[in-house]
């Protein structure tokens, strides 16, 4: 009972600190850009500096509604942070205006 119990542990813990799937998606952000524009038709739509080693960046495309959050690193390599479908872009809110 104890070895499986000990072994159900074992197995769950080192799921739970596994790392995300999408955490080994880097590449040059170069090669990054280009796929995501052949491949889904997406091409830069917002960007912020995360710090100052990190920006921060949005693709989305209006033909297919997906999108991909890039972290792009100063030594030039992108990491996607986030994809996903169904992308709406938000109008601005005023300030001081409820939404």
């Amino acid at each position: 009972m104890y070895k499986r119990l000990f072994s159900l542990a074992l197995v769950f813990g080192m799921a739970a600190l596994a790392p995300p799937s999408f955490a080994m998606a880097c590449a040059p952000r170069d090669a990054m850009v280009e796929r995501l524009n052949d491949h889904y038709n997406e091409t830069l739509t917002a960007r912020g500096l995360q710090n100052e080693n990190a920006l921060m960046e949005i693709f989305t495309s209006k033909d297919t509604g997906t999108y991909t959050v890039l972290l792009s690193r100063a030594d030039g390599i992108s990491c996607v942070v986030s994809s996903g479908t169904h992308w709406s872009p938000a109008k601005p809110v005023p300030a001081g205006v409820a939404g």
